[in-house]
C-alpha cells in the first residue's frame, strides 16, 4: 500500500516522517503500519510512533525531527513548534556548531507534561516556553536558548566553554544576551557555567583564548582587551588579533592549525600579520597546543615584548574599537 498525497501530507512537510497518529488519521490501518515496518520492509520504525517512509537510512535532519514527532502531542501540527522544539546539542549542530552533541536529542515540552525518554531523545519540560524558530525545517529554540539549555545537561567544563565560545563566535548571539539567558535558567550557580559566561562578556570567543586569559590571569602582566577591532587612522578596518594591549602595541594571535590546512588560508593569516607589523604592532604568534602544553613559554615573548615597547620611539598607528556584536542571520534563512 503506498501513502499518497491525497492521503497524507504529513511525510512530503514532514522529511519523509510520519507518526502512527497521523498514518491512522490519513487512513493507513494499524496492521499495514506493522507489516511495513517488519525487517526488510519499505518503512522503518525509528522512533516508538514515529516512522521513516523510506528503506535507506535517516540523515542528520531526520533524526532531529524525528525526536520532535515524538515528542510533539499528537492531535498537534509538530511543526508549530508549539508543543515540542528541539534544543541543545542537536539544535546547535543544526547550526553548525562544532562538537556539538547531537545525541540524545533534548527536545523542550511544556511542563507539567511528562514524557518517557528513549536513548535517542531526551524530553525536557519547561514552563519557560520560548519563541521557536524553524531551522532545515526542523521547529527549534533560537540559538541563545539552544546554548543554555546544552549549558544545563553539560558536565565537562571545557565542553561548556568550548560550546558556549562557538555559538558566540559564529555570530548565534551576543554574549550578553546568553549571559541573560543563563540567569533566567538559573544556570550561573554552576561554577563552570558562570566562568564560561564571564569570560564571553570580556571577550573571549574560544577555548584557546579561555586559557591564555587563565595563564595571564596568574601573572603581573598587563590586562589586555580581547577581539578588539583595530583599524588604520582613515578609518579602514586592519585586524582583530585574539588580545592586544593597546598602550604597549602588542598582540597575540591564537593560530589554529586546523585552520592552516590549505596555502590560502596560511597566506590569509601572514598577510594579516605583516598588516599589523607595518602599522607598529608587535605580534606573538601561538597555536592553541602551545597555550594549553606551553604556556610558559608564550608568556616569556609576551614578556619581552611588552617590555621593548616602552622604549619604542615610534607608536602604533592604529585606532582601537570595542567588539561589535554579530548579527544574527535572518530566520528564514535558517
Amino acid at each position: 500500500m503506498m501513502i499518497t498525497a491525497q492521503q497524507s501530507s504529513a511525510p512530503r512537510r514532514q522529511l519523509n516522517l510520519a507518526t502512527r497518529h497521523q498514518l491512522t488519521t490519513a487512513g493507513v490501518p494499524g496492521g499495514t503500519i506493522t507489516s511495513r515496518t517488519r525487517p526488510g520492509g519499505p518503512w522503518q520504525r525509528l522512533l516508538p510512533r514515529v516512522y521513516l517512509l523510506q528503506t535507506g537510512p535517516p540523515d542528520r535532519r531526520q533524526r532531529a525531527l524525528s525526536a520532535v514527532l515524538y515528542a510533539a502531542e499528537p492531535t498537534v501540527d509538530p511543526l508549530s513548534g508549539d508543543t515540542a522544539a528541539l534544543t541543545g546539542g542537536a539544535a546547535l549542530a543544526l547550526l553548525g556548531i562544532r562538537d556539538a552533541p547531537d545525541t540524545p536529542a533534548d527536545v523542550l515540552i511544556r511542563a507539567p507534561r511528562r514524557l518517557a525518554g528513549t536513548p535517542e531523545v531526551r524530553p525536557l519540560p519547561t514552563s519557560r516556553w520560548p519563541r521557536t524558530i524553524t531551522v532545515s525545517g526542523i521547529p527549534s529554540t533560537r540559538p541563545v536558548r539552544a546554548a543554555a539549555d546544552f549549558a544545563s545537561r553539560a558536565e565537562d567544563p571545557d565542553r561548556i566553554r568550548s560550546t558556549l565560545a562557538h555559538v558566540v563566535q559564529a555570530g548565534w548571539c551576543h554574549p550578553h544576551d546568553l549571559h541573560a539567558e543563563l540567569r533566567a535558567s538559573r544556570l550561573l550557580a554552576r561554577p563552570a557555567i558562570r566562568a564560561a559566561a564571564a569570560e564571553l562578556l570580556a571577550g573571549i570567543r574560544s577555548i584557546a583564548e579561555a586559557r591564555a586569559r587563565d595563564a595571564l590571569t596568574a601573572t603581573d602582566l598587563p590586562t589586555p582587551l580581547w577581539n578588539a577591532r583595530l583599524h588604520t587612522p582613515d578609518g579602514t578596518f586592519l585586524a582583530s588579533p585574539d588580545a592586544y594591549w593597546p598602550d604597549e602595541g602588542v598582540a597575540l594571535e591564537i593560530d589554529s592549525a586546523e585552520y592552516h590546512y590549505t596555502r590560502d588560508a596560511w597566506h590569509a593569516t601572514l598577510r594579516r600579520r605583516l598588516r599589523l607589523e607595518s602599522h607598529g604592532i608587535l605580534v606573538v604568534s601561538a597555536t592553541p597546543s602551545m597555550i594549553r602544553d606551553t604556556p610558559t613559554e608564550v608568556l616569556a615573548a609576551l614578556r619581552t615584548l611588552l617590555t621593548l615597547s616602552a622604549s619604542r620611539p615610534t607608536p602604533p598607528t592604529v585606532m582601537v574599537r570595542g567588539h561589535v556584536q554579530l548579527a544574527l542571520p535572518l530566520e528564514g534563512r535558517l
